[in-house]
């Protein structure tokens, strides 16, 4: 059996770790649909309380997800949670961006809020290890 499925980041600040993430992959923050946010409070399924405003467009509070940019349907999906983060991620992405690419990408990704962590090696094979600015680990290899 083959499954659609999205990857769930936990976050205290969902909708500006979906900027964060979205400019560094260069993906799109999914469009927030204001109307059917407006239906859902009108009728009783949900509250202002539910919502905020985010750059000036109103949006569930909960998540907001970011999009690739080919339609493809692969989907990152930044959630609210109450506790911050306290131990290394037992999932991570790893960006396999190119040997000469990569000191130029961590150059960027620091300018953005990112922290490197740490670098290892296996054989031939090596990767830098960051944090994005809610201390969630990636590595750039």
């Amino acid at each position: 059996m083959t499954y659609e499925f999205q990857i769930v980041v936990d976050s205290a600040d969902p909708h500006t770790l979906a900027d964060w993430w979205a400019d560094m992959l260069g993906w799109d923050v999914e469009p927030s649909k204001e109307d059917f946010i407006r239906e859902m409070i009108a009728a009783g399924h949900a509250t202002d309380a539910d919502t905020k405003t985010h750059k000036g467009v109103l949006v569930w509070r909960e998540g907001q997800a970011i999009l690739h940019p080919d339609g493809s349907g692969r989907r990152i999906l930044f959630m609210l949670v109450p506790e911050e983060k306290t131990v290394k991620n037992r999932v991570h992405l790893d960006l396999r961006i190119g040997e000469d690419k990569r000191e130029a990408e961590l150059e960027r990704l620091t300018a953005l809020g990112a922290k490197e962590l740490h670098r290892g090696r296996q054989g031939p094979h090596w990767w830098i290890t960051i944090a994005d600015p809610e201390g969630n680990e990636l590595c750039l290899s």
